[in-house]
């Protein structure tokens, strides 16, 4: 008999209190992010299925949180039960709900920060520090730049924009340039720094104009020595917030303190970016960071796996090495999803294994361009979002960028016209007719029209498909 459970809200006991278990091994914010809403687990024949809305929500799960399903069913039921995630479209609906709910829960946060006294001087340490940093050469000239960026002393450059494909070390860096900096300290104060992303300074801003606590914004923000401010990408088309930034720059710089930032695209790549914005950027250090080589792969899957306490030869990280050139998250969803098998079999990992893991992934994305690289290159210039490109919208500049990100990745990836489709959370025939249009576009020399908040913006089809070609080289 299967016994289902939806949520926390079930009514049956045991699997209730698996998902209790699983809340308490990663944490109520993940949890609540990937479980509580939109996602349903059920046991049956023992086998444990997690439901999801789509494909993204899938692998998320697939590779970070196998292991601790597995891990809390064991702990409450003793059982060695293979976990399977599953797609499941009736569960969209839900999905959409969880999503409207962060969203106000993050309005809800920052209305709570602004109403109690600030402090520009992060209260803990951040996840990152540049100690464990792995340094290779498709990295090294970034690693450098950082260290010069966190000395005490500003940096001969200002600022640092460092840019690259997903799970390339971007955020790594930042905080680690902001923990390398905590325990400073500037002329009798302690070394005020602050990091954020481009959407909580955005919500800051959009906050401080509703209540009217542009004073305590600015003196957040402008007083600082270091500002290290991740995925940039996302102040493009948000005039009023471009104007904000670009005072807070300004301030900060001329102050002769340090701002270091990350995005996805270089400056002048990242669409609806005013021309005041990429013009300070790029008179700064503009480096990119590019996938890691084979030796700096193998030495970030051996920390990887020492900290996973993972039994692992040199052979089987070798052949994960070989096969998966892309991003280091890449790699740690390969280890995940490895210790995830290695718990259920009881043993360790051995080369056939990984062979045998691996095999579906490597068929899909056989190449050292990932569609996530894509994707992330196609929203960064659009003035839009990854998820933007995963979801249902059908505005004029959600549907060129999706049309262009489906293109690229027919032509720069060995994935199906099926599997970009399925990645993009669409169907074979929206992926063909996709790729059909651009073609149609190219071949007669058309241009492609999106709508911008500054207006109706314009560019011939083959110069946007080889401008991006080129920021994917």
């Amino acid at each position: 008999m299967e016994t289902i459970v939806e949520s926390v809200c079930a009514d049956d006991g045991t699997t209730r209190q698996i998902l209790r278990t699983l809340q308490e091994r990663i944490g109520p914010q993940k949890f609540n992010a990937w479980f509580r809403h939109g996602t349903s687990l059920s046991i049956t024949d023992g086998q444990v299925k997690v439901a999801v809305p789509n494909t993204f929500v899938a692998h998320w799960i697939e590779t970070h949180y196998q292991q601790e399903i597995a891990a809390a069913v064991r702990q409450e039921t003793g059982w060695e039960c293979p976990i399977v995630v599953a797609i499941e479209p009736s569960l969209t609906g839900e999905l959409r709900k969880r999503q409207l709910d962060s969203q106000a829960q993050i309005v809800s946060r920052a209305k709570e920060g602004l109403s109690r006294p600030q402090t520009p001087l992060s209260p803990a340490a951040l996840r990152y520090s540049l100690k464990d940093f792995v340094v290779g050469t498709s990295n090294r000239l970034a690693y450098s730049a950082a260290l010069a960026a966190c000395g005490g002393q500003k940096a001969p450059f200002n600022p640092l924009f460092i840019h690259g494909a997903c799970g390339v070390g971007k955020t790594h860096l930042l905080q680690g340039v902001c923990n390398a900096v905590s325990a400073m300290r500037r002329s009798g104060r302690p070394f005020l720094w602050r990091y954020v992303t481009g959407e909580q300074f955005t919500n800051d801003f959009i906050q401080a104009l509703r209540h009217k606590k542009f004073e305590e914004f600015r003196a957040r923000y402008r007083k600082l020595d270091l500002l290290a401010i991740d995925d940039v990408h996302f102040l493009a088309a948000k005039k009023a917030t471009q104007d904000e930034f670009l005072h807070t720059f300004n301030a900060i710089d001329s102050a002769g303190k340090q701002i270091v930032m990350a995005s996805d695209a270089p400056p002048r790549m990242v669409g609806e970016l005013s021309e005041q914005l990429v013009s300070r950027f790029a008179a700064g250090m503009v480096v990119k960071i590019d996938p890691p080589d084979q030796a700096t792969r193998m030495e970030i899957l051996r920390r990887k796996a020492r900290a996973m306490k993972l039994d692992i030869g040199e052979e089987a990280l070798e052949y994960i090495a070989m096969h998966l050139r892309g991003s280091v998250r890449e790699l740690e969803g390969a280890l995940v999803k490895l210790s995830a098998l290695a718990t259920m079999e009881g043993g360790g990992v051995s080369v056939a294994m990984t062979r045998e893991a691996l095999a579906e992934h490597l068929a899909r994305t056989d190449s050292a361009l990932t569609v996530g690289d894509i994707e992330a290159v196609a929203a960064a210039f659009f003035g839009i979002t990854p998820a933007d490109i995963h979801s249902s919208r059908r505005t004029r500049t959600v549907s060129v960028a999706r049309m262009t990100a489906m293109f690229l990745a027919r032509r720069h990836t060995q994935m199906s016209y099926p599997e970009i489709g399925q990645h993009m959370g669409k169907n074979h025939s929206s992926a063909v007719l996709a790729v059909q249009r651009m073609e149609h576009l190219l071949a007669k020399g058309g241009k492609l029209t999106w709508m911008t908040p500054l207006g109706r913006r314009s560019m011939p089809s083959d110069e946007l498909v080889k401008m991006l070609a080129e920021q994917l080289a």
